[in-house]
């Protein structure tokens, strides 16, 4: 069954009531939101040799609420220690309903020492930004950096493709020309719906069919989404990381796992990834600054003499 716009944004409405999707694939609970904070965590890692390039994820951050303010002065001060120019929004940046007029407390002065300091904001569309004017106010809002409601761009030897997941179906044929066309080495493709999740919205058949043999054979090596408020990172499935990282600022949602997950957590925080000539690191920090999660996929970069 394939899901319209509108049925998307119902669904989406919806969950809030403890329904669930089709598709949804829940192994067994893990643990309540606050039994998280229990776990132990890893200190900050020094940068590796030979870094390319460094960036932050988050996702479901327009709350405006104290957690999403955390979240972002934990980000501020990763930003002291290991810099970044870049942070991905995989969508829902303004609760409820996308409305531009609540920017200010949705985003603009929870990320305010990094906008001061020039770090560029790449947003995506979620299911509650296209409630207002059907999420074109944001396309045009100059700090989200949208070229569209969906749109590709490059930072060194990384590619990233940007999806309008309430209307995937109209985007396969755009994705799979711009994956062809791409000489990236390394290529991230995010949008707000997850393809692989073991929160209440679970996996979704229809975007696995469509999506993943793209995926193998153009050699994504990292799909990263929201809408599960949660952390979760997959193990390589056939060559593709499947990140959820929609712990940024909105409520949180128990996690379960499921034989492909590598992590998981319903913690308030944010993803970092590093790429480097033989690998990409992925890590889950919390809003306590501490890293409560770190994963490593190779990769095989050719450097330049």
């Amino acid at each position: 069954m394939r899901l319209n716009r509108r049925q998307l944004l119902l669904l989406g409405g919806m969950s809030g009531l403890g329904l669930t999707v089709v598709g949804k694939t829940l192994s067994r609970p893990v643990t309540s939101p606050p039994e998280f904070a229990k776990l132990p965590t890893l200190p900050l890692q020094p940068s590796g040799k030979n870094l390319i390039l460094r960036f932050v994820a988050i996702a479901d951050t327009g709350s405006g609420a104290k957690d999403q303010f955390a979240v972002g002065k934990a980000m501020a001060k990763y930003h002291q220690s290991h810099p970044y120019s870049l942070v991905v929004m995989a969508g829902d940046n303004i609760y409820t309903n996308g409305e531009m007029e609540k920017i200010g407390s949705a985003f603009e002065q929870p990320y305010a020492a990094l906008l001061k300091r020039g770090v560029r904001f790449q947003a995506a569309l979620g299911n509650h930004d296209i409630r207002t004017a059907n999420g074109d106010l944001q396309v045009k809002y100059p700090a989200f950096n949208m070229k569209g409601r969906y749109y590709t761009y490059r930072e060194k030897e990384v590619q990233f493709f940007v999806l309008d997941t309430n209307d995937w179906q109209s985007q396969v044929a755009w994705l799979e020309g711009e994956l062809k066309r791409s000489d990236a080495p390394v290529k991230v493709v995010y949008g707000h719906h997850p393809i692989y999740s073991s929160g209440q919205y679970g996996t979704n058949p229809e975007m696995v069919e469509a999506f993943t043999p793209l995926f193998k054979k153009y050699q994504v090596q990292l799909y990263m989404n929201g809408h599960e408020h949660n952390y979760e990172r997959t193990k390589p499935i056939d060559g593709t990381t499947y990140l959820i990282t929609g712990h940024g600022g909105a409520n949180l949602r128990s996690v379960g796992r499921s034989d492909w997950t590598a992590h998981s957590a319903s913690r308030f925080g944010f993803s970092a990834i590093e790429i480097y000539p033989n690998r990409m690191q992925i890590q889950g920090i919390g809003a306590n600054g501490l890293v409560y999660d770190r994963g490593s996929v190779p990769l095989k970069i050719a450097q330049k003499a």
